[in-house]
């Protein structure tokens, strides 16, 4: 399979940066507990907090990388669809990007404004730069909505793809799976 996409499919390099930035947003979700900051920046959470922010850290870069991977890649031709569906798909897409990019902002912007440093892998501790600020609690706050918001999204994200390919029998799903599933014949009777 090509690194590049083509009319029918997402090539390996996207279909890449989707399932791993999916794998690595639901382990950050799974071991994030939240709470208040006298628990969450405990000793006894310290492995799950460094755990977390690096997951964050990760998907953050690995959606820079992904867009500017999406400036030069070709996107397939969607499947001929209603309107309305077209519009929602291209809505949500834009919804998730922009999540992406927010989840990990507000919880180092809160993790600062609360006086707290991120620590990445490990390396060392980055900030705090700033606070600590009741600002922090606050953004904290809204990066665990926004935490929840995501997972909802990607959920109907991914029951669409599977509407698609259960009851529409589009490849919606199957150009966004690698090569060698569909090339098993496991996709039977899809476009």
């Amino acid at each position: 399979m090509s690194l590049s996409g083509t009319t029918n499919r997402y090539g390996s390099l996207a279909q890449a940066f989707h399932w791993l930035t999916a794998l690595l947003v639901l382990i950050a979700f799974l071991v994030s507990e939240g709470g208040p900051p006298t628990r969450v920046y405990s000793e006894a959470r310290a492995s799950t907090l460094l755990l977390h922010e690096s997951l964050g850290f990760t998907v953050f870069w690995l959606l820079v990388l992904r867009l500017i991977w999406r400036l030069f890649d070709r996107v397939p031709d969607a499947p001929p669809m209603p309107a309305w569906m077209d519009v929602a798909s291209k809505v949500t897409h834009w919804a998730l990007y922009a999540l992406l990019f927010a989840v990990p902002a507000t919880a180092m912007l809160g993790a600062w404004f609360g006086g707290h440093p991120v620590t990445v892998y490990g390396f060392g501790a980055i900030g705090p730069f700033f606070g600590p600020w009741d600002a922090g609690a606050s953004l904290a706050d809204i990066h665990g909505t926004l935490g929840d918001i995501i997972l909802w999204l990607a959920g109907l994200h991914a029951a669409a793809a599977i509407f698609h390919h259960v009851f529409l029998r589009d490849r919606v799903l199957s150009q966004m799976l690698p090569g060698s599933l569909v090339q098993r014949g496991e996709m039977p009777g899809r476009q």
